[in-house]
């Protein structure tokens, strides 16, 4: 077995309230020098067999429409370490 990572992340041009809500929290917590914060999600897909480019084309085909929206989310896909 494998394992595949998929982070998806908000576009740079889509406002992250949430990421935005992290950084006040962090700042009234007494985290200093904090500029931003992105708020993303991270998939682990584990699948049969060798990691292969046939395998990571399909996990890259699952995260384009399933696990990510494409409109306003970008993703990347890459092997667990």
């Amino acid at each position: 077995m494998a394992r595949v990572v998929v982070d998806v992340m908000l576009k740079p041009e889509i406002l992250d309230p949430q990421g935005q809500a992290i950084a006040a929290a962090g700042s009234r917590l007494g985290f200093e020098g904090v500029k931003e914060v992105r708020q993303g999600k991270r998939f682990e897909v584990e699948i049969d067999g060798e990691l292969d480019d046939a395998a990571v084309a399909e996990v890259r085909r699952m995260a384009e429409t399933l696990l990510a929206n494409t409109v306003i989310e970008e993703f990347e896909v890459r092997p667990a370490s």
